[in-house]
């Protein structure tokens, strides 16, 4: 299975493990499931960390890539969904990260419950 994780799984995968579910957590450790960590995160992470929302003092991209996860750019298409989708969900990231799971019709892992009213597969 290809799987999308929601910014807050990435981080607490990497420093906080004990906040994930058990499924969550055998999810990710599954080797047959590719997870991912979208360029969305990382402007996400990026952008709190510049306005001093989170502090980030690690490369994401360095951390992901030992961490195991793949790296998934944010694509043009991926973005056509954007202007269709009902406003159940205001963050623009989080609606990009629904977007892109949609579009490529890979699941979605996240904790936040409005994910659900988007129709795309939610771990």
């Amino acid at each position: 299975m290809k799987v999308i994780i929601d910014t807050h799984i990435f981080l607490w995968a990497i420093s906080e493990p004990d906040k994930l579910t058990t499924q969550k957590r055998e999810e990710i450790e599954r080797l047959s499931n590719i997870i991912y960590v979208s360029s969305v995160s990382i402007a996400e992470l990026m952008i709190k960390s510049s306005i001093g929302k989170l502090q980030i003092d690690f490369d994401p991209l360095v951390v992901a890539k030992e961490s195991g996860f793949e790296l998934l750019e944010f694509s043009a298409e991926d973005a056509l969904a954007l202007k269709e989708m009902p406003f159940h969900h205001r963050d623009p990231f989080d609606r990009m990260l629904i977007s892109q799971a949609i579009n490529r019709k890979f699941s979605l892992m996240s904790d936040d419950g409005k994910f659900k009213k988007y129709g795309c597969q939610l771990l």
